[in-house]
């Protein structure tokens, strides 16, 4: 069972420069919320109450402004700091304390995930005992991305990073789950060629194994990668046409923790207050009213 989970939030966001000089890309709107309630509401929707975010040295107070320590939300936050970036593996070196040889979730800071039975196959992961899951997208370049290839099983038979020739359209996305080896494993890997642990290595140490399994975000679903400004800008547009349609927001941390019983009217009302008059305030006062 993962009950842990790490949000990392780190990088240099060079593609966004300036926009990242003054403030971390995480903190940057995604239409109407901060980029980094969407993975965080990832794992809140996977019920993982436990978790860490991995933030850029220097950058604390900024994510403390808008994320405290999670007792709003009846979850548990805490941070750590990258000095400097040295691949997505690092995370489970920074916070091998806070793993603590359990299982554990990893979710990249800057990626964005929606699916209508999205939730369900969430929850499920989270009953990982041994090996690796991760979630896969169908994609239309993959010699873009790292990308899988499957089994009749979804086992994970062969992983190649931005192949020339074709070996799978589905693409590896931003969200792991692994079991409590993850630390040990990681401590093996060597730095690439550019100085820099690579997530497809540690992979490949569970693929070996016969340990890595997947699951799809499937058709409808969409997974995004706000790596540059025209994915943050599409991101965005995505929300706003889902949210002005149907009425509901995407990400609503307060709306997750109530609909868990995590937490109360109270702490909704606090809520409200901290963010003050906005659409999200209204949005949380209609949450109340719905839950009378």
């Amino acid at each position: 069972m993962i009950k842990k989970g790490i949000i990392l939030a780190g990088g240099m966001g060079t593609r966004m420069s300036p926009l990242t000089k003054a403030v971390n890309k995480q903190l940057l709107p995604i239409y109407d919320k901060p980029l980094i309630f969407y993975p965080l509401s990832i794992l809140m929707l996977s019920k993982i109450r436990e978790i860490l975010i991995i933030v850029n040295k220097g950058q604390l107070d900024q994510y403390k402004k808008i994320i405290p320590n999670g007792l709003n939300l009846g979850i548990k936050i805490s941070y750590l700091e990258q000095k400097f970036p040295r691949g997505l593996p690092e995370a489970f070196l920074i916070g091998e304390k806070f793993i603590n040889k359990n299982n554990v979730a990893l979710i990249l800071g800057d990626n964005f995930f929606y699916g209508q039975n999205l939730t369900e196959k969430l929850i499920k992961c989270t009953k990982l005992k041994n090996g690796a899951k991760v979630f896969l997208h169908k994609v239309l370049k993959p010699e873009l991305y790292g990308v899988a290839k499957l089994n009749k099983a979804n086992k994970i038979i062969s992983i190649k990073e931005k192949p020339k020739k074709y070996l799978s359209d589905l693409a590896i996305t931003g969200l792991y789950y692994f079991d409590k080896k993850v630390v040990e494993y990681t401590k093996k890997l060597k730095p690439s060629k550019r100085n820099e642990l690579e997530i497809t290595d540690l992979l490949k140490i569970y693929q070996k194994k016969r340990l890595l399994s997947a699951d799809l975000i499937g058709r409808g679903g969409a997974w995004m990668d706000t790596g540059s400004i025209d994915d943050f800008y599409k991101t965005s547009a995505f929300v706003s046409a889902v949210e002005n349609r149907q009425g509901f927001k995407i990400a609503c941390l307060e709306e997750i923790a109530l609909n868990y019983k995590w937490i109360t009217k109270k702490e909704i009302i606090n809520s409200i207050k901290f963010y003050g008059k906005c659409d999200y305030s209204n949005y949380l006062q209609r949450l109340i009213k719905k839950n009378q």
